[in-house]
């Protein structure tokens, strides 16, 4: 059923105030009163899970300012694209230790750009850990969205995260169902992984607003689903017993006239989307205002016509401002 008021859940913790995925950002979205959080998951040359918003790193962290890592940078094919930079999996995690984060939008940004430098970066562990610690510090139950990056990627290079995820989850005491763990990902194939490893969870698949999902594109070619055919009352029709809901690009939801989200009610299928910020960059033209990108515009009225909607969970970046619209 339905939510009559959507999870708030804090996007990498609180990246409207500190560098995403920083031990900070994520004690002040458990201070801000955010229903879970959302960690993005990857892995090192040596298996250990960290979070980052992508595997190269360059944007997120100090190590091009690392002579020792210089002759690290490379070119890859992450997901069918080109990437140059610096990449986890070619990294022990005893070396990852040694980075530190940095904001990746500075631009938008800069007030969270003056704590870079301050923090380093978090394995999953410690972000399972930070969460039950901030349940019981704050009195209430905070629950994690672990979103899987690029599996099909990694599985190509020898990391298949998904074991190496349950057997973090169960070390943890997160995998058998006491704790509100989703797992999602823009590839439903690790989900149906991970389930068929025994991971109590809510299976939520992402749907990013145009293209194909990389795992069926590398097994099907153009026949697999685009992701808007995918959210077609056939396409949802697909997804019943295999995911317990679906995570869409706001885009989607902006579009007038959509029905996505009762499509998918109807099916008994769980809407999350993503991702609710403030800012004139990341606003529908119709909601900006002037200032300037890094300038807050009328983002209530776009939140609005989410909420409107009766979605069961949002995204965003600024978990003060998304607690206090979508629970006011």
């Amino acid at each position: 059923m339905p939510r009559k008021s959507p999870l708030v859940i804090g996007h990498r913790g609180a990246p409207g105030y500190r560098p995403e995925h920083s031990r900070s950002s994520y004690e002040l979205a458990l201070a801000m009163g955010v229903d879970a959080v959302e960690p993005d998951v990857i892995a090192t040359k040596d298996g250990v899970l960290v979070v980052r918003h992508e595997n190269e790193i360059s944007g997120t962290t100090d190590v091009a300012a690392h002579p020792e890592f210089a002759d690290r940078k490379t070119t890859k094919r992450v997901d069918g694209h080109a990437l140059t930079g610096w990449f986890t999996e070619d990294f022990t995690w005893a070396e990852l230790s040694t980075l530190r984060g940095r904001e990746r939008l500075p631009d938008v940004r800069a007030s969270s750009a003056s704590f870079d430098g301050g923090q380093g970066i978090l394995r999953l562990r410690d972000v399972l850990d930070l969460v039950r610690e901030g349940s019981v510090e704050h009195g209430r139950e905070i629950g994690v969205v672990l979103e899987v990056k690029h599996a099909t990627y990694f599985a190509s290079i020898g990391l298949a995260l998904a074991p190496l995820i349950a057997e973090e989850l169960r070390a943890a005491g997160w995998a058998d169902g006491e704790l509100p763990l989703v797992i999602e990902s823009f590839e439903s194939t690790v989900l149906g992984e991970l389930r068929a490893l025994g991971i109590a969870a809510s299976y939520v698949y992402l749907i990013e607003a145009k293209g194909r999902p990389y795992d069926l594109l590398v097994a099907e070619g153009k026949r697999a689903l685009t992701y808007q055919e995918t959210v077609t009352p056939q396409g949802l029709d697909a997804l019943v017993g295999r995911v317990d809901g679906i995570s869409v690009d706001k885009k989607m939801l902006l579009d007038r006239g959509n029905t996505i989200v009762a499509d998918a009610h109807a099916r008994g299928l769980q809407v999350f989307t993503w991702t609710c910020r403030p800012e004139n960059a990341f606003l529908a033209a119709e909601f900006r205002r002037p200032g300037g990108r890094e300038a807050f515009g009328d983002y209530e009225a776009e939140w609005g016509v989410i909420a409107g909607q009766s979605v069961d969970g949002v995204f965003v970046d600024h978990p003060d401002l998304g607690v206090a619209f979508f629970r006011g």
